[in-house]
């Protein structure tokens, strides 16, 4: 049967829904796919996988080197982009993990190629990435 991702649901502290909204509406200009009091989802321009947060979390902490999902990645289309997002966030106070920015280790399908990224937590301790593959510049 073929399937694909229809939708993740990420549940955040309330008080952090205004971070995920202006880091996906605003940064990434994507838009709202339905809004209530606590949650959103939100779809990127032209449709796909929708994003959905709910700010009902309980105070269970996350530790993403357990079991369950490690991080959420954004692939951008320039290596330009991934700094543009490190400028972003870094202008409300979230510094990238790993020493990234940085043109991974891991050995990309060409000489020319290259996989670019930076890691960050959300406020909500979400490991987030946004990488690039493609072209070195």
């Amino acid at each position: 049967m073929p399937a694909q991702v229809n939708h993740i649901q990420l549940n955040v502290n309330a008080a952090n829904l205004t971070f995920y909204r202006e880091f996906l509406l605003g940064f990434l200009g994507w838009t709202v796919v339905s809004e209530m009091d606590r949650y959103f989802g939100a779809t990127r321009p032209g449709g796909g996988a929708s994003l959905w947060f709910v700010g009902y979390a309980n105070d269970a902490t996350n530790d993403y080197n357990g079991r369950g999902m490690n991080h959420l990645a954004f692939g951008v289309q320039a290596q330009a982009e991934v700094d543009e997002a490190v400028i972003y966030l870094r202008g409300r106070g979230i510094e990238p993990l790993f020493e990234t920015p940085l043109h991974d280790a891991m050995p990309p399908p060409r000489q020319d190629q290259t996989y670019y990224r930076v890691m960050f937590e959300s406020p909500d301790r979400i490991l987030l990435e946004f990488a690039y593959s493609g072209p070195r510049s």
